[in-house]
């Protein structure tokens, strides 16, 4: 067991300038730490089988959720239930920074829509 934190995480990037660190994964669990400049976010989507719950620890965030829409700031989050589907997008004027944590993992489980 070691210390983990965007220094020595897996980092990949997404999007239009996005970042996203591994800080736990394994075939259960997964969470992610991901930045997200202004005016950038997801692809219209949803998973089949992993659920997420979304935490906002930097900036703000937009998540429209089926036909819902909701607007999170520092300290608050969101659950999302596997075939929901759903977008997130950075609607502010500085990075968000957020914990998204899925089981299991949501990589290859991400099903567009249009």
């Amino acid at each position: 067991m070691d210390v983990v934190s965007r220094k020595n995480a897996d980092h990949y990037s997404w999007g239009s300038n996005c970042d996203g660190w591994h800080l736990l994964r394994n075939s259960k669990l997964s969470v992610i730490e991901e930045r997200v400049p202004p005016g950038a976010g997801e692809t219209h989507h949803y998973h089949q089988d992993a659920q997420q719950f979304f935490y906002v620890i930097s900036g703000q965030v937009t998540v429209q959720i089926e036909d819902k829409t909701f607007h999170l700031a520092i300290g608050e989050g969101i659950f999302v239930k596997p075939g929901q589907p759903h977008q997130l997008m950075n609607a502010g004027e500085v990075d968000a920074r957020f914990l998204v944590i899925s089981a299991p993992p949501s990589h290859g489980d991400k099903i567009v829509v249009d």
